[in-house]
């Protein structure tokens, strides 16, 4: 792959991180893997992915023994799909936190105040990418590879370090 070609393709895994919103978030005990949806802020200037989680949870102490993580997120309608994985921390840090409120928040707490609320930070280290055209047009090439022999065209693949 081309430096252009990598570009463009750590490009598009932020853009869709970011359009998709929510992630399943996996972390590892020491015996197995944990994964839960949560609503992700994804910001590429700052090189991470934010969520807030609540101190009574398991996913604080996962973290600090075993801080690589991995995210994902999948927009099934359009066929795009976006696999993250990186270092994870956990904090108390409350003015990161106001700044992060938002109303899906209020679903969970009562406001930014509330002492339970944490924030995780997620700092990528890899991801893969898969961007397909969408199921229609995914189907038809497959259909037309199946007659035809060829193999289908259904869009991106790409492995990259962020």
């Amino acid at each position: 792959m081309t430096g252009k070609e990598h570009d463009e393709h750590v490009e598009r895994i932020w853009e869709l991180a970011k359009r998709i919103g929510i992630a399943m978030f996996v972390t590892w005990d020491g015996k197995e893997q944990r994964a839960r949806p949560l609503a992700a802020t994804v910001e590429k200037d700052e090189g991470a992915i934010y969520f807030l989680t609540d101190v009574n949870g398991e996913k604080d102490q996962q973290i600090a023994e075993f801080p690589h993580v991995s995210v994902s997120f999948a927009d099934h309608k359009h066929a795009k799909f976006v696999a993250l994985s990186g270092k994870a921390t956990v904090s108390n840090d409350r003015p990161k936190i106001r700044e992060l409120w938002n109303p899906f928040a209020k679903a969970w707490w009562d406001s930014p105040e509330d002492p339970a609320i944490r924030v995780i930070k997620v700092v990528p280290q890899d991801a893969e990418l898969w961007d397909s055209p969408g199921r229609i047009v995914t189907t038809i090439s497959m259909l037309a590879a199946a007659v035809t022999g060829r193999s289908p065209k259904i869009g991106e693949n790409a492995k990259v370090i962020l």
